[in-house]
């Protein structure tokens, strides 16, 4: 079995998942073989919450050039988390 804290990468901050977070909705950059499986263990193992769903989208890399020279960016893989009502909210900015 994988670390669950080798599964769930770091949390995703922008404008609209920070809207999200008081729906109960939480937005993590996710390693790109984990399955909704591993990712809903690995959510409820690190936080102690409990999941509803787990909706996860893939991001292919761009191709970047630099003069004659072509590579590509990584590829990434989100996952939006969506929690029970009965499940304490997760802490992202401890205060």
């Amino acid at each position: 079995m994988k670390d669950p804290r080798d599964i769930i990468r770091r949390p995703v901050v922008t404008e609209n998942s920070t809207d999200q977070m008081e729906q109960g909705k939480y937005t993590f950059e996710v390693d790109v073989r984990a399955n909704k499986v591993e990712i809903r263990q690995a959510i409820e193992s690190i936080f102690g919450v409990q999941v509803k769903n787990v909706r996860t989208m893939r991001t292919p890399g761009k191709i970047k050039r630099y003069g004659r020279y072509s590579g590509r960016r990584p590829e990434k893989k989100k996952a939006i988390i969506t929690l029970t009502e009965e499940s304490k909210p997760i802490e992202i900015f401890e205060a």
